[in-house]
């Protein structure tokens, strides 16, 4: 049953929605922990805190995030493997070229693929930048609220971000769509709904992002 899904179209399909909705209720829970810095290092810093120690006692330090870690990578491998496998097919699907253009699509459809590029290049200098702070020329483990400050007073720490943010923003606003269409969930009365809706995710989703080095850069925090 599992390998009949994953072979199939429909399948892929499937995974690509679910996965992707999961990733983005990461990204909105992400995205309110960043708003955060606003409020100081302190609250910044023992919310960074709380990530590792949350679950205990029942768990120990970091197991909880961890799990968290490892299901967001399995989602994350899931979509791109996905959206690569369904490519590959849609390509030899059609090995000749159209006779006739094709109806232009939106921006957030033609660049679904290279986003996506974008976005997995991202999170391993993320990682590599705010986690492990192998790319972070300051970095001192135990003070995010600092390291934070530190990446995005650089101008390619800033341009890095805020070009992923943007990224993001029209990820979410195709893949939400995508997503609602595969699971059915759209029909002709609720169409405008989701359009509406997925465009307020993408929305929210850039500027809270992108709130964060703006802030940064123009002293509001620091």
């Amino acid at each position: 049953m599992t390998r009949t899904l994953w072979d199939s179209t429909v399948g892929k399909k499937t995974i690509m929605a679910v996965t992707g909705l999961v990733m983005l209720g990461y990204l909105v829970a992400h995205m309110v922990g960043n708003l955060k810095i606003f409020f100081g290092p302190g609250e910044f810093d023992g919310y960074a805190h709380w990530l590792r120690t949350m679950g205990e006692p029942v768990l120990h330090y970091e197991w909880a995030l961890w799990i968290v870690r490892v299901g967001l990578v399995a989602a994350v491998v899931l979509h791109g493997v996905s959206a690569y496998q369904l490519s590959r097919r849609d390509i030899r699907a059609r090995p000749a070229k159209y006779v006739h253009k094709k109806p232009r699509s939106s921006y957030a459809t033609r660049t679904m693929r290279w986003g996506g590029i974008i976005l997995a290049l991202f999170i391993v200098w993320h990682i590599l930048d705010l986690t492990t702070g192998t790319v972070h020329t300051s970095f001192e483990a135990g003070h995010p609220y600092q390291n934070v400050i530190d990446t995005f007073s650089t101008w390619y720490g800033n341009v890095i971000y805020i070009v992923a943010v943007l990224a993001m923003g029209l990820h979410v606003q195709h893949g939400f769509w995508s997503a609602a269409q595969t699971l059915g969930v759209g029909n002709a009365t609720r169409d405008r709904i989701l359009k509406t809706l997925a465009n307020l995710l993408a929305a929210a989703l850039t500027v809270g992002f992108i709130s964060v080095p703006v802030a940064v850069m123009t002293g509001v925090v620091s």
